[in-house]
C-alpha cells in the first residue's frame, strides 16, 4: 500500500508544480508564448527527474517495469487532472488544443522514467556481471 500511496502522491504533486508555475507565469503566455512554452517543459523534466530519484532510491529490483509503471501512471494523472479543468472547468478549452498544446509535452514523463528505469536495471545487471 505504501508503494501505491507514493506512486499516487509523487504523480499528483508532479501535476500540481507545474500547474502552479504555469499559473504564476500564465501572463507570458499572451505576451511571450515561445518563452512561457519553453519553461514549461523544463519545470515537468526537472520535476519528474527529481520524483524519479525519490521513487527509485526505495527500489531493490525491477527497474525497468517500475520505471514504465510510474512513467504510465504519472502520464495518466497530469492528463485527467488538466482535463478536469479544461474541459468543462475555468479554462475550458476544446480537446483538440489542448492534446496539441498541452498533453503531447506530459510524454516526457514515461520517456524519463523508463529511461530511469533502463539505466539502473542495465548499471545493477553490468555491477553483477562484474562481480562473477
Amino acid at each position: 500500500m505504501k508503494k501505491y500511496l507514493k506512486v499516487g502522491s509523487f504523480g499528483f504533486l508532479l501535476w500540481l508544480i507545474p500547474f502552479a508555475v504555469s499559473v504564476l507565469i500564465f501572463p507570458l503566455r499572451a505576451m511571450q508564448r515561445p518563452l512561457f512554452e519553453s519553461i514549461m517543459p523544463v519545470v515537468i523534466t526537472t520535476w519528474t527527474v527529481f520524483f524519479c530519484i525519490l521513487y527509485f532510491m526505495s527500489i531493490k529490483e525491477g527497474f525497468q517495469k517500475e520505471g514504465i509503471l510510474i512513467g504510465v501512471v504519472w502520464l495518466c494523472m497530469s492528463i485527467i487532472f488538466d482535463l478536469m479543468l479544461f474541459m468543462e472547468g475555468p479554462m475550458k478549452m476544446p480537446l483538440l488544443e489542448y492534446t496539441e498544446d498541452i498533453a503531447i509535452t506530459y510524454l516526457m514523463i514515461p520517456a524519463i522514467t523508463i529511461g530511469f528505469g533502463y539505466l539502473l536495471d542495465y548499471t545493477k545487471r553490468k555491477i553483477l556481471a562484474e562481480k562473477v
